[in-house]
């Protein structure tokens, strides 16, 4: 099926999420994969214990000659960490966005709970990137940085996803997975409205990159020429087979198998 992906990322040492999981899941998916690293990490499935950044003029450099020369049908971004970062790939981005999508995870937090986005850089993410996304894809506590409001129940989610959109996506997948219960709800919402869809909760610690996953399993998804809602629904069903067959490695939060095949 093909679809170009260019992944705007961190790199994960684990290999669980980041760079590593994006690779791999556009790979699965039929898709072709070129990346831009924006940092380094030592991290494993107990959590991060170290983080290199990379200067913003190198990952400005790595996005422009592979978008000069390959292309891509989508870019999606991950974690960029910092405000200058954040800064410099927006204006980048910005010049190339007339000839494909961008798919932002607004990504602040490993799986374990350690900050991967700067305290300042949240409003960057804000004023610069977010208004250029086709699509941006936070959990709750993501949601909550980005409206400056917890979002704790399914009827706060009815109403964060109205309030993200007011931030200039054309649409947003607010993602349920840290609220209780036995199933997990996800909100999609366009300016044709919001759909819900739901799935039975899997009772695993092994989850490691599955925002990262899902992700870009939506954007290669568009990449080939799905629709949004197409694509959220290939990659959720996806996501949740990784899950199920996870490999059980590590003694923390393990990794999901991305080698599952639809």
């Amino acid at each position: 099926m093909n679809g170009r992906v260019l992944v705007v990322a961190g790199s994960d040492s684990g290999g669980g999420a980041g760079i590593q999981a994006d690779i791999k899941t556009v790979t699965a998916l039929g898709g072709y994969a070129a990346t831009a690293v924006t940092a380094l990490t030592a991290q494993n499935t107990k959590g991060v214990s170290a983080i290199q950044d990379l200067p913003a003029d190198f990952v400005a450099k790595q996005i422009t000659v592979v978008l000069d020369d390959i292309g891509a049908d989508v870019i999606k971004t991950g974690m960029l960490h910092r405000a200058e970062l954040i800064q410099v790939v927006s204006d980048v981005l910005a010049r190339y966005l007339g000839d494909m999508d961008l798919l932002v995870d607004p990504v602040m937090y490993a799986k374990g709970g350690s900050p991967l986005l700067e305290e300042s850089a949240v409003q960057a993410l804000i004023s610069r990137l977010v208004p250029l996304a086709a699509l941006i894809t936070p959990n709750l506590p993501e949601a909550g940085k980005l409206l400056g409001a917890e979002v704790r129940t399914v009827e706060d989610m009815h109403v964060a996803v109205g309030d993200l959109l007011a931030l200039g996506p054309k649409a947003v997948l607010l993602k349920g997975g840290h609220l209780d219960g036995d199933e997990i709800t996800d909100l999609l919402a366009t300016e044709d409205g919001v759909e819900m869809f739901s799935s039975r909760r899997v009772a695993t610690r092994h989850t490691h990159g599955t925002g990262c996953t899902l992700a870009s399993a939506i954007a290669v998804g568009v990449a080939q020429g799905m629709s949004v809602q197409s694509s959220v629904v290939r990659a959720r069903d996806y996501v949740l087979g990784a899950i199920r067959t996870a490999p059980c490695y590590g003694a923390g939060h393990g990794p999901i198998n991305h080698n599952y095949q639809l």
